[in-house]
């Protein structure tokens, strides 16, 4: 199993959209997908009830009772969306159920702020200390032309992390979210220029 943490501090970064959007690219593909939803506001479920039946198919993983679920086996992907907040024992444990951790930043004071500050912590969890599990960035919402954009790019230029993609501000987003949908599930007219975007984060998450 190949397991993707979604984390972020700080609420409304794009969490939710990131890790739904990533679970419809792998299924659409053909993969066996589970996403779990560690948020209690249960956002990413939500979407998921509403995906229509003749959709590629996305499973739900859900904890009962404050355990643990059992872990898909074999060949498959879990999706993990985390809590804003998520520290401590919490986010120890999360990181060592990945191989990989996606960290969402929108080009605004507050997100560069609270993912500075995020990010010092994350590198010191022994499962990013011993290369066990890596760490990329992903631009959320960033419109290349505007002065925020290039704030966000120096911002980010300081930490020795990948920085795999940035994915620009559009409705395509919310309006697919709306219906359940991911932009893989919309036509090529629609969703070209942002699954093109995807492209480098998706190539990065099949390296060893």
């Amino acid at each position: 199993m190949k397991a993707v943490l979604v984390a972020n501090p700080k609420g409304g970064s794009g969490k939710t959209t990131l890790a739904t959007n990533l679970a419809g690219s792998l299924a659409t593909r053909g993969e066996r997908v589970y996403l779990w939803d560690l948020d209690r506001q249960q956002s990413s479920m939500n979407w998921l009830t509403i995906r229509p039946g003749d959709r590629p198919a996305i499973r739900r993983l859900d904890a009962e009772d404050d355990n643990e679920p059992s872990m898909p086996r074999g060949s498959s992907w879990l999706i993990l969306d985390s809590a804003a907040g998520l520290h401590g024992k919490n986010l120890a444990h999360a990181v060592k159920l990945a191989q990989k951790v996606l960290i969402p930043v929108q080009p605004s004071v507050f997100d560069m702020a609270a993912t500075s500050a995020f990010l010092q912590t994350l590198m010191e969890e022994k499962a990013i200390r011993k290369h066990r599990t890596f760490v990329g960035i992903v631009g959320m919402r960033v419109d290349p032309r505007t002065k925020a954009a290039a704030t966000l790019e120096a911002f980010l230029a300081q930490f020795k992390l990948p920085v795999l993609t940035y994915l620009r501000d559009t409705q395509v987003y919310v309006n697919a979210a709306f219906n359940g949908l991911s932009v893989f599930d919309l036509p090529d007219y629609v969703s070209a220029q942002d699954r093109e975007q995807w492209q480098p984060l998706l190539d990065w998450l099949e390296e060893d």
